[in-house]
């Protein structure tokens, strides 16, 4: 139990603090571009129009908002850490063993073998998409919160929002790409981190476990880029013809399932929209248009 209140502590900490990094993901994710380009320099010194960068699009948010407006969501967020990381740690030390030891599923395997790798693996991708699943109103919840910056402060947009609060415990929206981009992620993470422990990291090395978390932190952000277009639709699926403006035309086209908005991602080359905040390059043939109205 001390553990996993430490776990939630430790979460909720890492939440506050990397809160506004996701916010402006998600906004630029939906297509919410405020500022227009500027001309700037490539890593190769070419000029190149860019879009606003990280620190340009949080100073713009707080010109609007303040510094409060960068913690939109936030506590919806914060809910859904606290009771994932609950629902994680029951499932895997209570119900998942259990069920693997009467089942006799449960293969004793030596450890940093392949089977060993297989099960531990198996086990947290039941503990991850159970949390998941529990989480995924409150997911969407605090995406609906986000993207409800971008339209302008009304009653009914008040009105607006609180209805689709209510819907978020019923909605759907998302949780499948979601729940395939995180087992994918998972598995890619833990079968190249085991490929690379196995044969090219030396036991015989000095500071063999240093290296190892290294490869382990190393494949997790190769595999999160891999799969990262899984987010991305997830997103805008959890936002998608909700009743805001970040969910309609002109900032989104209305998808009827998750693959035709993967098959329009991909069809406009957008599959890696917001995987970047930073030398955010115009892409060519590509308008934005540029509203310096309030959004907030």
């Amino acid at each position: 139990m001390a553990d996993t209140c430490g776990q939630v502590l430790l979460g909720s900490g890492l939440t506050v603090l990397s809160h506004p990094l996701m916010y402006i993901k998600v906004l630029v994710q939906v297509g919410h571009e405020p500022l227009p380009p500027s001309l700037g320099r490539n890593l190769f010194g070419r000029q190149v129009y860019q879009l606003p960068g990280l620190f340009a699009y949080a100073k713009h948010i707080i010109k609007i908002d303040g510094k409060v407006g960068l913690f939109n969501g936030l506590a919806p967020r914060l809910c859904a850490g606290t009771i994932g990381t609950l629902v994680h740690s029951s499932v895997l030390q209570v119900g998942l063993t259990s069920w693997l030891n009467v089942s006799g599923t449960s293969q004793k395997a030596e450890e940093g073998s392949l089977q060993h790798v297989v099960n531990e693996t198996t086990k947290e991708m039941i503990a991850r998409s159970c949390a998941t699943i529990v989480t995924h109103p409150f997911h969407v919840i605090t995406l609906r919160c986000m993207v409800h910056s971008i339209c302008v402060y009304t009653i009914y947009s008040h009105v607006i929002l609180n209805i689709t609060n209510v819907s978020c415990f019923l909605a759907v929206e998302g949780l499948i790409p979601r729940l395939l981009g995180d087992i994918l992620s998972l598995w890619i993470c833990n079968m190249l981190a085991h490929l690379v422990n196995t044969y090219a990291i030396d036991d015989s090395m000095s500071h063999t476990g240093e290296i190892k978390n290294c490869a382990q932190a190393g494949t997790g952000f190769f595999a999160s880029m891999l799969t990262y277009p899984f987010v991305l639709v997830s997103n805008l699926m959890a936002v998608n013809d909700c009743g805001l403006a970040g969910g309609l035309p002109p900032y989104a086209s209305i998808y009827p399932t998750w693959v035709d908005c993967w098959r329009h991602l991909s069809l406009e080359g957008n599959m890696s929209r917001g995987n970047s905040l930073f030398f955010r390059k115009l892409p060519v043939g590509k308008t934005y248009a540029i509203d310096q109205k309030r959004f907030f």
